[in-house]
């Protein structure tokens, strides 16, 4: 007996020796390891990265960035059986330890004894996960260990169990750069949190031990497992009953990738508002949490996708058939398994279906698609098909299937009406097209080329193309402020310029059609765009005066030619610098800012900028007050001593737009007083701006842009633009609500072939956007500012007819015009109707 009590006590001893060296090693512990641990009350205040949303105006998602999916979820909105279904897989008794769990240790440490060494479970709690989560590395050392227990000590002294909780549900990664339990029920679901069912909350439980390899995209086996593991877990733990258990292990796991739903495609404007956020917010933009609201609005958008789709599509069919985007060779017993494999590398492209042509005969050909469908297409379905000879030329139509598609192709399809199919190819041309507001700049919708996951350079804002005609409407404005009227009269005929230039020593500018109509009044030069008018017009007002004064439009200086051939549209433009500068014209006279940025939002909820764009603000009080200021500063000419002033030439021959409203490249034209709006300085006396639109509204009426009578609207003005050997097709349109250019052309500047002027490549781009756009928007009378008078004319000398000439026509002037044009005409300005040689300018 007194050997069993010594024994006793020598074991007491011993235990308390342990217990003491015990302590002592862990007091030697903290004192090294604690002063290098860090702070945990950072965790009061944590800055999870959540990605950079954009919006339209209209609240629909365009686009995420961010390397990370992450929706944040505050615990009290976190439903109880996702809560439960965590807490039974990684840490049952979370509510009743200290932060570290006793049994867990043990079974860490008999596990570490029992392999000789192996670092397998390590025992963590969701508090020491967090600890690890937030502070330390992932490496499997004793060190990282131990000051993962002491980091999740301080932990539970500093936060409550719902906030470790919270942190630990929206730190934790859960494969697929999802991280949080917001994130990952919206991937692999495409569900909210309070939306999943019991299987599916056990089954993103499941992924924290093995989210790379064991989430159910990657082996949806293993996942199931262990889905089951954590359900029965939630039994053993009471959070379920063993119905519901067995109920959910029946269910077969639906999880599948489900990107972020973007509610409205934009892709060149998402890419616009990424760098500008960038810029603004710095290198957090696209991880704090931002979102930022633009100014597009989501249905005008759909319309310009689907517009310049469309037109791309019918010019492609116009010029040809070009063949297969590419061919395999298939082997006489090549499986689904093999077409699958082929079509990998083959993505859809706006609508357009990647197939492979598994079968040919005369009459039919079967195709098969990546989702492994089988279809048919007939003859009818190729008869558009014709082989593409030339940009101007195609060949015979097809008789058979077998002279369009062979075995082995691959294609792209197109779903047509009632279930059936049509062949498709990828369009070659690319298209821009460009809407803005005219009161205030504010972009509505813009689409920079046929496909961002094509290409990615935004022609929109990025290229440098020739306008053609469409530039004329600047040079009139600049003709019209020169003392010219629309019932100017110039001579349509034959001009020849000595230019040293050309291999025979001339330039010799022509109409479109080398015709020539003798004298003729400017309103109806611009009206069937006339090219040698333009350039009599030109050399009358000087190259230099019309470039300056052109740049009150937007225009850099050095993107316009110093010399005669600008007259034809030979400056470097982009479609938002057009649509800028047909804004003056549209809202009388100002030079607005286009901007895309409307508010920038915190994860927080609030406004870190909000757009004060300077406003056309045509009949608010300020503008009249600084229009009337304007009118008291004018020169002798009429012209506003400020205009040339308040729009200094641009050092880069391109535009750059203006994400940022705040950001103005134009300084307002008054001081900013609270309450009042922002004015936009005015660059153009808004007399000349409704001469020019006057002229522009025949040019849709009965001029080359008639074919956008079919709006059945009369508040439109516009003007086509084609260039020489037809690279580039433009049409420039707008009423006072809504300005809209789009461009038509190859990248490589080739020719879009013959007949493809701006009325017939662009015009239809911008005649199907516009129906839309302008859909329950009411018609605005054309009415004329003060200082605008009509008068009877002689058309044929554009002098004010008299009373009894029965052949007068009616003409609008600025009010100073009427008295000079009362005067007779000399008799030499209207004898020169014949179409020979003329060797001078008049």
């Amino acid at each position: 007996m007194r050997v069993f009590f010594r024994l006793a006590r020598y074991a007491l001893y011993l235990a308390l020796t342990g217990i003491v060296l015990g302590c002592a090693a862990i007091g030697v512990a903290y004192w090294l390891i604690s002063p290098r641990l860090p702070s945990v009350e950072t965790l009061r205040d944590v800055r999870l990265q959540v990605p950079l949303r954009v919006y339209t105006a209209d609240d629909k998602l365009i686009a995420t960035f961010g390397e990370t999916r992450r929706i944040p979820v505050a615990i009290e909105n976190v439903p109880a059986k996702v809560k439960n279904a965590f807490l039974a897989a990684e840490d049952a008794r979370f509510y009743d330890h200290p932060g570290f769990d006793v049994q867990g240790i043990f079974r860490a440490v008999w596990h570490l004894v029992r392999t000789g060494g192996d670092k397998g479970p390590g025992g963590s709690t969701i508090t020491q996960q967090v600890a690890r989560n937030f502070f330390l590395s992932p490496e499997q050392t004793y060190t990282r260990k131990i000051s993962e227990l002491f980091l999740a000590l301080r932990i539970e002294r500093a936060l409550s169990k719902d906030e470790i909780l919270s942190l630990y549900l929206n730190k934790i990664f859960l494969g697929h750069r999802a991280y949080g339990v917001g994130a990952a029920a919206e991937f692999y679901y495409g569900k909210t949190l309070d939306q999943l069912e019991l299987g599916e909350c056990a089954m993103l439980a499941s992924l924290p031990k093995f989210p790379s390899t064991g989430n159910p995209l990657f082996n949806r086996k293993r996942a199931e497992e262990r889905r089951n593991y954590v359900l029965q877990r939630m039994l053993e733990n009471n959070f379920i009953t063993e119905a519901e258990m067995k109920a959910a292990m029946a269910e077969p796991d639906k999880a599948y990738a489900h990107e972020p739903p973007i509610e409205v495609e934009a892709p060149y404007l998402a890419e616009m508002v990424r760098v500008e956020a960038l810029d603004r917010l710095g290198a957090d933009a696209l991880t704090d949490g931002y979102n930022i609201k633009t100014t597009l609005d989501s249905r005008m958008q759909d319309a310009a996708n689907q517009a310049v789709r469309n037109a791309l599509i019918d010019y492609d069919r116009r010029h040809g058939y070009r063949g297969a985007e590419a061919h395999v060779d298939l082997g006489a017993d090549a499986t689904p398994e093999v077409y699958a494999r082929e079509l990998a590398s083959f993505r859809p492209l706006a609508g357009l279906i990647p197939a492979l042509v598994t079968d040919v005969g005369k009459d039919h050909a079967q195709l098969y698609l990546a989702d492994g469908q089988a279809i048919v297409l007939d003859k009818k379905s190729v008869e558009w098909a014709r082989p593409y000879l030339s940009d101007s030329s195609r060949g015979a139509a097809p008789k058979s299937l077998e002279t369009v598609v062979k075995v082995g192709d691959i294609v792209r399809v197109a779903r047509g009406d009632e279930e059936t199919w049509t062949l498709a190819q990828l369009p070659a041309a690319q298209a821009a097209l460009v809407s803005l507001d005219p009161d205030d700049g504010s972009i509505r919708a813009l689409v920079g080329g046929f496909s961002f996951g094509r290409s990615k350079f935004n022609r929109a804002t990025q290229s440098a193309r020739q306008p053609g005609s469409s530039f004329k409407p600047f040079l009139y404005a600049a003709a019209f402020e020169h003392g010219f009227t629309p019932a100017s009269i110039l001579n349509d005929a034959p001009l020849v310029f000595p230019d040293p230039s050309r291999p025979d020593g001339i330039w010799a500018p022509s109409n479109d059609d080398d015709k020539f109509e003798g004298p003729m009044r400017l309103r109806e030069a611009l009206v069937k765009s006339v090219n040698l008018i333009s350039v009599r017009l030109l050399d009358a007002i000087g190259v230099r005066y019309a470039r300056e004064f052109i740049t009150r439009f937007g225009l850099p200086l050095e993107a316009m030619p110093e010399n005669l051939s600008m007259s034809l549209g030979t400056a470097s433009v982009a479609p938002l610098m057009m649509a800028r500068g047909y804004a003056v014209f549209a809202n009388g006279g100002m030079l607005v800012d286009p901007y895309f940025v409307a508010n920038i939002r915190d994860r927080d909820g609030k406004d870190v900028y909000v757009a004060q764009a300077p406003r056309a603000c045509r009949g608010c009080p300020e503008r009249l007050l600084d229009d009337a200021r304007l009118a008291r500063e004018a020169t002798p000419t009429g012209l506003p001593n400020t205009t040339a002033a308040a729009v200094p030439p641009p050092s880069s021959p391109r535009f750059t737009p203006i994400g940022s409203a705040n950001a103005a490249a134009v300084p307002a034209a008054t001081p900013v007083e609270p309450g009042k709006p922002r004015l936009a300085p005015r660059t153009l006396d808004v007399r000349t701006a409704h001469l020019v639109s006057s002229l522009m509204r025949d040019v849709i009426r009965r001029g080359t842009g008639r074919a956008a009578m079919d709006l059945k609207r009369n508040d439109l003005a516009g003007k086509t633009g084609t260039t020489n050997d037809h690279r580039d097709a433009w049409f420039s349109g707008f009423n006072d609500q809504l300005v809209t250019s789009v461009w038509v052309g190859f990248d490589d500047f080739s020719s879009l072939g013959r007949g493809e002027f701006g009325a017939k490549a662009a015009l239809p781009i911008w005649i199907d956007y516009m129906r839309v756009a302008l859909d329950g928007k009411a018609e605005t009378p054309f009415v004329p500012p003060p200082g605008i008078s009509t008068a009877r004319i002689d058309p044929s000398t554009g002098y004010l007819a008299s009373s009894d000439d029965s052949s007068a026509i009616l003409e609008i002037f600025k009010s100073e015009d009427i008295e000079r044009l009362s005067a007779p005409p000399p008799e030499s300005a209207v004898d020169e109707s014949h179409q020979g040689e003329a060797y001078d300018i008049f």
